[in-house]
């Protein structure tokens, strides 16, 4: 069985060990995340309209480090099932602008949902400092990545 982090003496890890933890986290929520049935590339382009807005299909394909191509047939998959829509870009009478549904929203929303309860049924199973410390840790790792331009 696991030692448990908190009651080793030397709570130090490497870089690497963290890395590990983080990719097993993600694995563990992405496999438990189903609502929507979304691919991973679905779920992160989704989001990013969810959070940032409207984008144009370069931009969208850009930021989410797809070749247009490919982001061209992801939102056509994702407008037939409703998730977005592609309306005039109304600065740029040439220009489409791929923006989420209310039906998108709705799926990012259970998807959220899901990834809550089982991050939270993770933690149930932590001890006290090691629930602590994950509530101090996760919140300082979002201000660091928020404040620093994407690599």
């Amino acid at each position: 069985m696991h030692k448990r982090v908190m009651d080793r003496c030397d709570v130090s890890v490497s870089p690497e060990e963290l890395i590990g933890a983080v990719e097993q986290l993600v694995r563990h929520v992405r496999r438990g995340t189903v609502a929507g049935g979304l691919s991973t590339a679905a779920s992160s382009a989704l989001g990013r309209l969810g959070r940032e807005g409207p984008h144009r299909l370069t931009d969208l394909a850009r930021a989410e480090g797809a070749s247009q191509p490919g982001m061209t047939q992801l939102v056509t998959r994702m407008e037939r099932a409703g998730l977005v829509l592609r309306r005039a870009d109304e600065h740029d009478g040439r220009g489409v602008l791929v923006e989420i549904t209310e039906a998108g929203a709705q799926v990012l929303w259970q998807r959220r949902a899901e990834r809550a309860g089982i991050l939270q049924d993770l933690i149930e199973d932590m001890t006290e400092a090691e629930q602590q410390a994950v509530r101090i840790a996760l919140p300082a790792l979002s201000r660091v990545i928020q404040d620093r331009p994407a690599p």
